[in-house]
């Protein structure tokens, strides 16, 4: 199975739940476009989402990042057990986004490992994900640094 195929349920999983669980984020147009265990894209439309400058609004980038946190979650966790949630995010923006924009992250399978066996040990686990932002030429136009938590349902 490619990393396309094993993506395809997932990233489709995001997209239907987005509306519910996030609906401002949806309503910029935020969605997935590759969801795999360990990994996360998502991307977002310039189109209703300027500023008073013609660049894509701060809180927009801010979202399309955010959303990598739950996203990739969803994948790499039993979210029958689990849920995520962010505890701090971090953003440095680099360059004015003047088109869609996408970004990604990548959780490593040792960090993976880690985190699942903290949260089955001790009800919750913290996770760093660090996100690149890139417009529709592959210019970084923003990075993130995420502290997110896996909880149990409960706790």
């Amino acid at each position: 199975m490619s990393d396309t195929d094993e993506a395809q349920p997932f990233t489709e999983m995001v997209n239907a739940g987005l509306e519910f669980t996030i609906p401002v984020a949806h309503g910029m147009g935020v969605r997935a476009i590759e969801v795999r265990p360990g990994f996360a894209a998502t991307e977002v439309p310039i189109e209703g989402n300027g500023n008073h400058f013609g660049v894509m609004y701060a809180g927009v980038l801010f979202t399309v990042a955010e959303i990598l946190g739950g996203a990739i979650s969803i994948a790499t966790f039993d979210t029958s057990t689990y849920y995520p949630l962010v505890r701090d995010l971090q953003i440095a923006f680099r360059k004015p986004a003047k088109t869609n924009v996408r970004a990604s992250a990548t959780l490593a399978e040792d960090t993976i490992a880690t985190v699942t066996r903290e949260a089955a040990a001790h009800g919750k686990a913290d996770f760093v994900l660090d996100a690149e932002l890139t417009d529709a030429d592959g210019v970084v136009v923003a990075t993130t640094h995420g502290l997110y938590q896996l909880r149990t349902y409960g706790s």
